[in-house]
């Protein structure tokens, strides 16, 4: 699983070099998305942060499962990582597009929230 979340860590690097290329082409625009401080382009930049932040949660968890041999346990830390790395700039954009759509963290975070500790969980009480 640890191979997953390092191939995930690096699509999402990937992802936030992309989505900020993008926006880089519009960024000078001070009506861009209505302007700096809107609602829109705040989730659109957190989304651009959250491929990164993501990335290195991923990179760290498949790194350290490596390093320290814990290969034992269940797929489940590992599995909710990527999902939350997946639904969070999901999350944020649906949310930019819509703000009633805001709703949609839980998913993400439960599954960021759930991940870990299910990680520290197994690692503690193995």
């Amino acid at each position: 699983m640890e191979q997953m979340n390092l191939m995930a860590a690096w699509i999402g690097i990937q992802l936030g070099i992309i989505s900020g290329i993008v926006m880089s082409l519009m960024f000078h625009r001070e009506a861009w998305l209505g302007g700096y401080s809107i609602w829109a382009r705040r989730l659109v930049r957190l989304a651009h942060v959250s491929y990164f932040g993501i990335a290195f949660i991923n990179m760290s968890y498949a790194l350290t499962v490596q390093q320290f041999h814990l290969g034992e346990h269940g797929p489940w830390p590992g599995l909710l990582l990527i999902i939350g790395a997946i639904t969070m700039p999901v999350a944020c954009y649906l949310a930019a597009w819509r703000k009633s759509l805001r709703h949609l963290f839980g998913l993400p975070v439960f599954s960021l929230l759930s991940g870990m500790l299910a990680f520290a969980l197994e690692v503690v009480m193995p």
